[in-house]
């Protein structure tokens, strides 16, 4: 069957790294055919005109727990498998064209169950799900944030073995404590899986993180916070991943896990390393109250999770990606094209994907098309409208179940 072409018009594209006045984007099938400015060339058919918005790539989320009432550790792998679909549609409302769903510690049959739910949904074209991220269970107990401390164990070459298999090629990060014994081979037996290892929850010190670098760790997970803090003279995790090329630092750009001035501060140091992330959970998109993450109950707001009984401690977030980007153009003063390239190209260079989070000739036709307030109107994935608010796109092949 021959491939459906349309064409998008819009007063600003974004692909992320430059922004395109008065451009248009070809879309051929699942694939992006053409990017370019002013008028559309003849033989193609006749542009859906979008006005004053911007059509960017796909947002992708390299670290979220859940939302829209979904959480990514379940009992079974069928709950986890349907779990995660939720995930991905709600997500997908907010310009998440692709995301790694993650887990928080717990029993090694609850993990082994995600990773196998999420691979049965990650193998589907399409889906939005590109795999596992494992945050925990090898993490230090003295910084475990909102995990829960009973299931927190020793790194496991053994433990990795299993989750590999039960993942058959569909783990993508995890995050440990470097400073754990067996930590470091387990890094190297990881990253020579293709696993992308991210340092966090942890009470390593400066030296200890470098050489977590040096084992083959390329990420450290939600900056600044499960970790001791930035010091002159002990300069930490975060003195370590800032200064280091081969990092890639997570942010979560919601005003409640960092002040704005420290998200601006890593994106000048740092521009094409930082990715921002979600670290949403279940209880993203309801209504404020008491939810549980894992066994741990923790207290919903409108801008915040935290631990029911421990009210200083952030328990993931309720954000969404296109409001990570709204937030960090607004309140951080980024530039918008930094701030899309933290949240499309440069999570999807950490996952080598290299026909996510950028429009050009062959990439995914991943699209998101944000509002003047940099909030998603409408979301293609795979050349199909996942989501479409005010009905810009009517007429367009839609995915199934489509909000």
């Amino acid at each position: 069957m021959k491939h459906q072409t349309f064409v998008l018009s819009a007063r600003r594209v974004a692909t992320p790294t430059e922004l395109i006045d008065d451009a248009f984007v070809v879309v051929e099938g699942a694939t992006v055919r053409e990017v370019g400015h002013g008028r559309v060339p003849g033989g193609l058919p006749l542009p859906i005109e979008l006005g004053d918005v911007v059509v960017a790539p796909g947002l992708v989320d390299v670290h979220v727990h859940g939302g829209g009432g979904h959480d990514v550790n379940c009992a079974t792998v069928e709950e986890a498998e349907a779990a995660v679909r939720e995930v991905a549609r709600y997500h997908s409302a907010h310009g998440t064209t692709a995301l790694v769903a993650t887990t928080v510690s717990d029993t090694h049959e609850v993990l082994a169950n995600a990773l196998e739910g999420v691979a049965r949904v990650a193998r589907e074209p399409g889906s939005g799900v590109l795999g596992t991220n494992l945050e925990g269970p090898w993490i230090s107990p003295r910084r475990a944030g909102a995990q829960y401390p009973g299931a927190i164990r020793p790194p496991s070459r053994e433990e990795l073995s299993d989750f590999l298999d039960r993942a058959e090629g569909t783990l993508r990060l995890l995050t440990l404590a470097p400073e754990l014994p067996g930590a470091m081979e387990v890094i190297r037996a990881a990253a020579d899986a293709g696993v992308v290892v991210s340092v966090g929850h942890t009470d390593a010190d400066y030296a200890t993180t470098v050489a977590a670098f040096d084992a083959g760790a390329r990420e450290v997970t939600h900056l600044f916070n499960g970790m001791a803090p930035l010091h002159h003279r002990r300069p930490g995790p975060p003195g370590a991943a800032l200064t280091d090329p081969r990092a890639h630092l997570e942010v979560v750009s919601d005003g409640v896990h960092l002040h704005p001035a420290v998200i601006s501060m890593v994106a000048s140091l740092a521009p094409e390393r930082t990715v921002f992330i979600t670290d949403a959970i279940g209880p993203t998109g309801s209504p404020p109250g008491r939810y549980h993450l894992g066994p741990l109950e923790v207290l919903v707001s409108e801008d915040r999770a935290v631990l029911a009984d421990e009210s200083g401690t952030i328990a993931g977030s309720v954000l969404t990606m296109d409001r990570a980007v709204g937030f960090a153009v607004k309140e951080a003063g980024l530039a918008l094209t930094v701030a899309l390239q933290a949240a499309s190209l440069t999570p999807a260079t950490v996952l080598g994907e290299k026909q996510k989070g950028r429009l050009s000739p062959g990439s995914d036709a991943d699209i998101v098309v944000l509002d003047r307030d940099y909030r998603a109107l409408a979301t293609i994935i795979a050349g199909r409208v996942a989501h479409d608010r005010t009905g810009l796109l009517t007429g367009l092949p839609t995915i199934r179940g489509a909000n």
